[in-house]
């Protein structure tokens, strides 16, 4: 089947919404929509475990009375329900403590179209036979690796959804995508020792995806990797995480720099705008208009334009993470982050996120190191925002003279992050996998707390 979402809720319908509003005494309002369709398959050991379709149609309202909001949402589009909307949005907004720096967006800062095709909607359809059929299949290959020795399940998926958003001040705009993913989990054993291991992907478009076979495989080689782990020694030494897991150590500071963080003055990163933050040669990119990019989107969440922007450049902090209430907080311009629901107000999001690879893989990094650890997996951060400290717990691999020694558990690795950026050394395996892709990440002496 290759159809698509069928009637979605019309501008029409959107814009009657905000005109009932403004006459119900609302001084601005906005009206979102958000179509979903989406069939989810798990198997078990070959037979079918669960089905999951979801079939939804929902509709959000922010009304504004001076400096007071208020959101509301449904799922019932009923000429009545919408009344009731509207009447229930701007009593709560009249009853609202007044925040000085709600509104919408600049009228000057809005995206104008046409937008821009990313394509990121692909209209194929699967059955859910079809579904069953192929995490059936990732689940067999798993199982098929010597050394796996039983299922934890697998699970295949496809979705599409649309987003609409019309504004009392001239915002239209709607974009709409899809997404298809395929996964399996399963434990291996070998001596009385069990340790798990997984593979899933997920991509806009069905050809994107890579096959069951390669999945599964994947996902067994890694659990029978994992077995017989040993615990070691508190020590210090190069730590690498895996380009899997790296971004776990990044994504502290793109909190560190979002503008309500700022604004709060709760960030470690807040006084280091235009100073080094990351090694030399290190940038972050956020490009919202990668085709088929799992973040890409024409215009933020208050419609505002958005634009391909480093982060970091060279290491240097360049940028806040500003919607347009935070943009007011700190005498600022929105930069096209703001990120919301259908209801309630906007938070600050990235979209497509992108550290630049360095010129050695993994194993060149792990050649360099001599003897450390290689992070696979990791459980329980924990961050001090205001500091920086951090710490987590952490599974994977000794290394010794740069090769695999043997598996790792029960282990600690902690530091300060505006000392470990400092000197981060980048591998050149970045995989785009996701809406955040970063490549292998090397530091030399960080402490490891062991037995």
């Amino acid at each position: 089947m290759t159809d698509t979402l069928d009637a979605p809720v019309s501008t029409d319908l959107l814009n009657d919404i905000v005109q009932a509003a403004l006459k119900a005494g609302a001084d601005a309002a906005e009206a979102v929509s958000a179509d979903r369709r989406a069939l989810s398959v798990g198997v078990r050991n070959g037979g079918l475990e669960d089905v999951e379709r979801e079939e939804s149609r929902d509709l959000g309202l922010r009304v504004f009375v001076g400096q007071r909001q208020a959101s509301v949402s449904a799922s019932d589009l009923s000429s009545a329900t919408r009344a009731r909307l509207v009447e229930r949005a701007v009593a709560m907004a009249r009853l609202a403590p007044e925040d000085p720096h709600a509104g919408f967006a600049p009228e000057d800062r809005l995206a104008r179209g046409p937008f821009p095709d990313l394509d990121l909607f692909d209209p194929s359809e699967r059955s859910a036979e079809t579904l069953e059929r192929t995490a059936a299949e990732a689940e067999a290959a798993a199982l098929a690796v010597e050394g796996v020795a039983r299922s934890e399940g697998g699970h295949a998926s496809w979705s599409s959804s649309r987003w609409r958003l019309v504004t009392s001040h001239g915002f239209d705009g709607a974009y709409e995508g899809s997404a298809f993913s395929l996964g399996v989990g399963v434990i291996a054993e070998k001596d009385g020792a069990m340790e798990r291991g997984g593979e899933s992907r997920s991509t806009r478009h069905l050809a994107d995806l890579p096959g069951a076979e390669q999945i599964g495989r994947k996902a067994g080689e890694r659990a029978v990797a994992r077995v017989g782990p040993r615990k070691i020694a508190s020590t210090t030494a190069p730590v690498i995480f895996d380009n899997r897991m790296a971004g776990q150590i990044v994504s502290p500071a793109l909190g560190a720099i979002s503008g309500p963080s700022i604004a709060r003055g709760t960030s470690f990163l807040k006084d280091r705008m235009g100073q080094r933050v990351f090694a030399e040669g290190v940038s972050l990119i956020d490009d919202p208009f990668r085709p088929r990019g799992m973040g890409s989107t024409p215009f933020d969440d208050e419609g505002v334009a958005v634009e391909k922007r480093a982060l970091f450049d060279d290491g240097v902090l360049t940028t806040w993470l500003l919607n347009s209430a935070a943009a007011r907080q700190l005498g600022l311009q929105s930069t096209g982050h703001a990120s919301r629901g259908l209801a309630g107000p906007s938070g600050v999001s990235t979209h497509n996120l992108h550290m630049t690879p360095g010129e050695r893989d993994l194993a060149g990094l792990m050649a360099d190191a001599g003897t450390g650890l290689l992070i696979t997996s990791m459980f329980g951060p924990s961050l001090n925002g205001n500091t920086g400290d951090w710490s987590a717990g952490v599974s994977g691999f000794w290394f010794e003279d740069g090769q695999i020694a043997y598996p790792v558990s029960e282990v600690t690795v902690a530091g300060k992050l505006t000392e470990l950026y400092l000197r981060m050394q980048r591998g050149s395996d970045l995989e785009f996998r996701s809406s955040f892709n970063v490549p292998s990440l090397m530091f030399d002496a960080v402490a490891i707390a062991g037995k």
